[in-house]
């Protein structure tokens, strides 16, 4: 789909609002990765950050109009789901609680592109020592770390997410390294961290469109 690569989220909101709904399948793609990182950098289980994964782009199509464009799309979108997180948290009062799937076999949560099977074994062994880790890690600095190294957002993006300072961004994401060095710096990538799945990336897209399409 060449309209996936050429148009820019405010371009897709703005011809959606003029009635292209199937152009909002564009943005349910490209976001779905960093929906799902950050709700499983909350400490959601699979199944929950997806909920909230569907919540935030069904939020967002409805509120596509109040766009302005005073900071990224990916920043306007990530605050959804933050705020969509964060009263899911307090509704279920799941304050210093650690939430964990039970299901040791349910969906992978790592991609890797190598089809050596050992070595795809390894590597999410490793995948689940990251997530353990940074399930123990407080949240300011889970947070931090997840928005700037995981999905790449600046400091001044950070900052504006979780209203704090830009040095208090810096002082974090420093903190949260020295608290995972151990883990990250083994030899997995953040970028690798909570890798969306393709067939859970069709699976949302078709959710939410679905909604989208009767709304």
């Amino acid at each position: 789909m060449n309209l996936y690569k050429e148009l820019s989220e405010e371009e897709i909101a703005q011809r959606v609002l003029k009635g292209e709904k199937s152009l909002y399948e564009i943005i349910v793609r490209r976001f779905n990765p960093t929906l799902y990182k950050i709700g499983r950098s909350y400490n959601y289980n699979h199944d929950d950050t997806q909920d909230l994964m569907q919540d935030t782009f069904i939020d967002a199509y409805r509120n596509l109009s109040g766009f302005e464009g005073r900071s990224s799309f990916k920043t306007w979108m990530i605050r959804i789901m933050l705020n969509n997180c964060y009263h899911k948290k307090r509704k279920l009062s799941f304050t210093n609680e650690v939430m964990e799937d039970t299901d040791e076999n349910s969906q992978p949560m790592f991609t890797n592109a190598i089809n050596d099977t050992n070595k795809l074994v390894q590597n999410r062994e490793l995948g689940h020592i990251i997530e353990e880790a940074l399930a123990k890690i407080p949240e300011e600095y889970r947070m931090v770390f997840s928005l700037r190294e995981v999905n790449g957002l600046n400091v001044k993006e950070t900052a504006e997410l979780l209203n704090i300072s830009e040095s208090n961004v810096k002082v974090r994401l420093n903190r949260s390294k020295s608290l995972l060095r151990k883990e990250v710096e083994k030899s997995y990538t953040a970028a690798e961290l909570f890798e969306f799945n393709a067939k859970y990336c069709n699976a949302m897209t078709d959710r939410v469109m679905n909604i989208v399409n009767n709304l």
